[in-house]
């Protein structure tokens, strides 16, 4: 069977070394991390609980933030580190792993945001 050719463009030149496939500049000049909005929020971080999709492991939530992805993971960090637990950072939620739910909303409060307890 043959695979189809994608019409992504140029990925790598010897010139400058790997082009960003969405604005065509190489890597180092690239604009487009630049352009991404922030998303709209109402100032509020909502800290919820959750374990669907986990294999009935327990995750803490952060939702409704209102920064630009390098601070959400800066925060993320801050956050994992408070709770002495790992997590990651996936489209604007936070998610640290257990439940943490309380700690999260002090650190957060300590960082200056306001928090609300959503869910359950």
């Amino acid at each position: 069977m043959k695979k189809a050719l994608s019409n992504t463009g140029l990925v790598y030149s010897t010139d400058s070394g790997r082009m960003c496939p969405d604005c065509r500049q190489p890597i180092s000049a690239c604009v487009c991390k630049l352009t991404k909005a922030v998303p709209k929020s109402d100032g509020v971080a909502r800290v919820s609980r959750s374990t669907k999709g986990r294999g009935g492991k327990t995750v803490t939530l952060v939702t409704g933030l209102a920064l630009d992805e390098l601070a959400l993971m800066q925060l993320g960090k801050q956050l994992k580190a408070a709770c002495g637990s790992g997590g990651t950072v996936k489209d604007g939620v936070i998610e640290v792993q257990g439940d943490h739910c309380d700690q999260v909303m002090q650190a957060l409060g300590k960082q200056g945001f306001t928090a609300k307890r959503a869910g359950g």
